[in-house]
């Protein structure tokens, strides 16, 4: 079935064979979610244990699930019933075998014995033992090929994109919901309920899917800290707030990050939102297909430098579908230094974080690289917010 329409999927499966072929490879072996939703558009919470997508230059695609899965593929997937493959429940969390074994039998006798076959070796959804598995059943090795679909996905298709554009939607709705659910005496974990179910409301014509990422609400000192999760401790009045929340539909993610002030901020943090917004302001305007990924680092470090201010961290990566542990694609970093060029139809989470000692200030915006710049995909006011 599929979120999109068959002809969007088998041009998706094109470019990743003529990629394939650009790299010498005939057979891949793909086991992250995001990428086995990119090419067949299956959507379940089954990937906590291993499945596999096989993408062979000459045979139809071969998805291979724990057997109580294969329901949902038929389901989700755009595939044929006989396209999708379900090992025993007596593999799942085995100790002396491994779902591997089960599907290197199946593919063993199809695979040509000149067949030069990879194997995304980067996900983190393919371990260790997954991959001894899997090449002793195949009897050969496999060449390690970390994020080839990756790459196909870093261009958005048009459908992709109006996607993306009611995703960013549901964003806009979600901020409305925590500019609101974030003010002193509230319990975190209480705001965080009202985020979280504004994330799967959603808009009146599209409801929201769960999110790679759970919300990320820092307050007072933890502002200083990127990545900690709430707790149930009250919001106090004075302090600051970092908001990183993503609208999510049919899996494709656009993040925004937003700091709002309950009170009337100090001098020193208004004085920091000024100088972090006018870097994210310098690292879009350089934005635009043919520059390198490395020019909105720069522009950003220019700036921060003028007010005496460093960040060593990037600024920026690309964004779209995405399943736990992460909303990135994995491939470009905005990052001083790098030199692949933008491309039209790129979507990157442009993030500026600014964390310091005893707290911090952070904005991002989601964007997509159009012809001549970018379009930030949601409308909410930047700056310290003030409540």
């Amino acid at each position: 079935m599929g979120t999109f329409d068959a002809a969007e999927y088998d041009s998706r499966l094109t470019r990743t064979r003529a990629r394939m072929a650009g790299e010498g490879i005939s057979d891949l072996f793909v086991s992250d979610p995001a990428n086995i939703y990119y090419l067949t558009g299956y959507d379940a919470c089954s990937f906590y244990v291993p499945q596999l997508l096989w993408i062979s230059s000459t045979e139809p695609l071969h998805l291979f699930l724990r057997e109580i899965d294969a329901s949902s593929a038929w389901l989700t997937a755009n595939l044929a019933p006989d396209q999708v493959f379900g090992y025993p429940e007596t593999y799942v969390q085995c100790a002396d075998r491994h779902p591997l074994d089960w599907v290197a039998d199946i593919i063993r006798p199809r695979l040509p014995a000149d067949a030069v076959a990879a194997v995304e070796s980067e996900s983190p959804h393919y371990t260790l033992r997954a991959h001894h598995a899997l090449t002793a059943g195949l009897g050969r090795s496999l060449q390690p090929s970390p994020r080839l679909v990756n790459w196909v996905r870093a261009i958005k298709s048009s459908a992709e994109i109006e996607v993306m554009r009611t995703a960013a939607r549901i964003t806009e709705r979600v901020f409305e919901v925590a500019l609101d659910a974030v003010r002193p005496g509230v319990r975190q974990c209480d705001a965080v309920a009202e985020i979280y179910a504004a994330q799967i409301e959603g808009v009146p014509d599209a409801g929201g899917s769960y999110a790679a990422i759970p919300p990320i609400v820092l307050a007072g000192a933890s502002t200083a800290f990127p990545h900690v999760p709430w707790s149930d401790e009250p919001f106090v009045a004075d302090e600051a707030v970092a908001l990183e929340l993503a609208g999510a539909r049919a899996r494709y993610h656009v993040p925004l990050t937003r700091t709002m002030y309950l009170g009337t901020p100090p001098a020193t943090l208004a004085a920091l939102a000024d100088v972090t917004g006018e870097g994210l302001d310098a690292a879009l305007a350089t934005m635009r297909p043919g520059v390198a990924t490395g020019a909105p680092a720069d522009a950003w470090t220019e700036v921060i430098a003028r007010h005496g201010y460093v960040k060593k961290s990037r600024v920026g990566y690309p964004i779209g579908i995405g399943y736990a542990p992460d909303w990135g694609e994995q491939t470009m970093s905005l990052r001083p230094g790098e030199t692949i060029p933008l491309e039209a139809g790129m979507t990157f989470h442009v993030m500026i974080g600014m964390w310091l000692d005893g707290g911090g200030y952070s904005i991002s915006e989601t964007v997509l690289v159009t012809e001549d710049g970018v379009e930030c995909l949601t409308i909410v006011p930047r700056g310290l917010i003030c409540s």
